[in-house]
């Protein structure tokens, strides 16, 4: 772990509360999370795995199977059980692009005031499409050594999906990126730098928003 030394001034301004990160896929926002999450001592959520550990009536399921979303009431009753349970009591979560479509976001901000992690900051890391397919193709390479930041073999790593994840993203993260840029919660990394250089500038814009 890089040393950082405002990282005591970070913990306590984030206390229990929650940071959002957003980006393209191979923009690094798994690899800043879990570095994150370490530093701060902190819990990493994606919403898959916080949709999979709650319970979902069927009218609700019925409307996520549309692709539709769902009330954000609706949202709200079936998330903030989850986020409320005891092991993540005093914790900071550091969630990995929860609620990424337009229309979202309120819920998720309510679902975390009310489970006593309120969103303290959204991260988002760009990258061009460009740089997204080098990666990809670099990741198809055999591994060679150890890295504790290895993306991993991931089912959704194919060109078909990935094409697909990169039209939603424009046309359904963007809007997100955009309220919460609105709303001064967001802070915009270059996903260009490399994995410390990204780290430090997170925790940087982190620490001044801790000294206000």
């Amino acid at each position: 772990m890089i040393e950082f030394e405002k990282t005591p001034e970070i913990a306590d301004w984030l206390g229990a509360g929650s940071i959002n990160l957003f980006g393209k896929p191979f923009a690094g926002k798994d690899s800043q999370g879990n570095r994150l999450a370490k530093r701060l001592d902190g819990v990493i959520l994606g919403g898959g795995k916080i949709l999979r550990g709650s319970n979902i009536p069927a009218a609700t399921q019925a409307i996520m199977d549309r692709g539709e979303l769902i009330p954000t009431v609706d949202f709200v009753e079936i998330v903030h059980p989850f986020l409320g349970q005891p092991d993540f009591d005093n914790k900071p979560l550091i969630l990995s692009a929860v609620g990424r479509l337009e229309g979202e976001e309120e819920g998720v901000i309510e679902a975390l005031e009310i489970s006593k992690h309120p969103l303290k900051a959204a991260v988002y890391l760009p990258l061009e499409d460009k740089l997204v397919w080098e990666r990809f193709e670099a990741s198809q390479q055999p591994a060679s050594g150890h890295n504790e930041d290895a993306r991993g073999i991931r089912s959704d790593d194919t060109r078909e999906k990935i094409a697909v994840r990169l039209e939603e993203f424009r046309d359904k993260t963007i809007p997100v990126i955009d309220f919460y840029r609105e709303q001064g919660l967001l802070i915009e990394v270059d996903a260009t730098l490399s994995k410390n250089e990204v780290e430090i500038a997170i925790l940087t814009e982190l620490a001044k928003r801790a000294a206000v």
